[in-house]
């Protein structure tokens, strides 16, 4: 109902109209027709003034209060809800509407903040990550213009140092560009049907190096095939970020551990190891982008703080999310669950278009 002087005016007419018949009738003894005559001569005049009083000084300033707030519900529909207003609450009507979209704007600005804060620790981030490959290859180069590169010794090794820092440089940037056009939707996953224990035996072969070089183990609990449809290049991506860092964040003689759960439809992959864990508070912080939870040591083993983000956003595409349960004394596991598709399925779901 709108808010008006229409609907309210004539009730609170009809109230004042009926004190001074009242009266006028029990005092001055008045007839049936005069009654009549004087409760409507007070009713048109008590209707035209509260109706002149309500809707110039009262109704038409809350009714442009109320365009005002449909203007911006039509603005921002999808965050603020309006309660359409009362004829006989319209002020608490207003209130309730001015409360709820202030405690919206609280929290957007609160976001804001929140997005602020995030950003400056991003750039921060992206600085110091951009800034240290740089200086190491500009100072490599400056020291062999300067006069180093005639030494054919001090010039080769000086050059394979620039080149591993440009490289590292290199990785960086690539590992931005996939977050950001994950992000963006611009890298699109390429679902086909594989088998995931061969494709976790050829990340164990790929990582074998750096596992011996820590005496880790790499132990891989199944041996019967276990299909599933997914995109092969990101899920060996996620793969091989897990397990490398299963080995590099490992103590001496540790292990490994890819295992499998099979649910209905889906399978769910775990990689697990016995290093030292991850601390309660940084669990929550760890797929964040460049977040490292011990930075100067995490820098002399080479990592960047992205591997894990990318994950993220990889496992998320496939309709998944990535979980982690970890302690200090008995080591992280990661799990992530793929949708199974048994030989012959894919023949089906082509018929069925669902391919």
């Amino acid at each position: 109902m709108d808010t008006n002087s229409r609907g309210l005016a004539p009730l609170l007419a009809v109230c004042i109209s009926c004190i001074p018949t009242v009266i006028l009738g029990l005092i001055l003894q008045l007839g049936l027709i005069e009654s009549i005559a004087a409760c409507l001569l007070s009713f048109f005049s008590s209707f035209l003034f509260i109706w002149l009083i309500l809707d110039f000084l009262f109704f038409k300033e809350i009714n442009n209060i109320y365009g005002a707030l449909d203007k911006l519900k039509n603005e921002k529909s999808s965050i603020v809800r309006f309660q359409k207003p009362s004829i006989i609450k319209p002020l608490g009507e207003i209130k309730k509407n001015i409360q709820n979209f202030a405690k919206t704007k609280e929290q957007e600005i609160d976001q804001l903040k929140k997005m602020e804060s995030y950003r400056r620790e991003f750039m921060a981030d992206v600085s110091h990550e951009l800034k240290t490959p740089i200086f190491a290859a500009q100072g490599f180069v400056h020291t062999l213009l300067d006069g180093a590169l005639e030494d054919k010794k001090v010039r080769t090794k000086f050059l394979k140092k620039a080149a591993k820092s440009l490289d590292g440089l290199d990785i960086l940037v690539q590992e931005l560009l996939t977050i950001s056009q994950m992000e963006t939707g611009e890298i699109k996953m390429h679902f086909a049907r594989f088998d995931i224990v061969e494709l976790s035996r050829e990340v164990f072969d790929q990582v074998d190096g750096k596992a011996e070089k820590k005496n880790v183990s790499l132990n891989l609990k199944r041996i019967a095939p276990i299909f599933v449809y997914a995109d092969y290049q990101r899920i060996y991506q996620v793969m091989i970020n897990l397990v490398v860092n299963a080995i590099k964040y490992n103590r001496k003689e540790g292990r490994v551990n890819i295992w499998f759960e099979l649910h209905n439809s889906n399978v769910n992959i775990i990689v697990e190891d016995n290093g030292r864990g991850i601390p309660k508070n940084d669990i929550h912080r760890i797929f964040e982008r460049f977040y490292r939870v011990e930075k100067s040591r995490s820098k002399e083993k080479g990592g960047i703080g992205l591997g894990l983000s990318i994950v993220k956003h990889i496992i998320e595409a496939h309709g998944s999310k990535i979980n982690v349960m970890s302690d200090e004394k008995t080591g992280s596991k990661f799990s992530f669950q793929l949708r199974l598709q048994p030989l012959g399925m894919e023949k089906a779901l082509i018929e069925r278009k669902v391919i």
